[in-house]
């Protein structure tokens, strides 16, 4: 299952209560800040509820996010592949 990372871009002073409770309820607490969730329908509808205000970003299985301290957005790392050659 792919999952969505959602990054919280604008801010929801003057937009309605629900809009607010929706953001929260994401789990996005201050701008900029970025949460990952399962890609459900659930989690489709509030993301269409609020899509004026995050950004969405699918994100594969094998994709590893590092982690961090709270508060910090996370960094995606990209799942390693065969035949790469970073040398740089």
């Amino acid at each position: 299952m792919t999952k969505l990372l959602v990054t919280y871009t604008k801010s929801t002073i003057g937009y309605s209560k629900t809009q607010k409770a929706t953001v929260r309820a994401l789990g996005l607490r201050k701008l900029q800040s970025q949460v990952l969730h399962d890609d459900t329908p659930a989690v489709r509808g509030m993301v269409f509820h609020v899509r004026h205000l995050v950004s969405v970003a699918e994100v594969a299985d094998d994709t590893v996010l590092a982690r961090r301290a709270p508060g910090v957005r996370p960094r995606v790392i990209a799942a390693a592949q065969e035949g790469t050659d970073e040398t740089a």
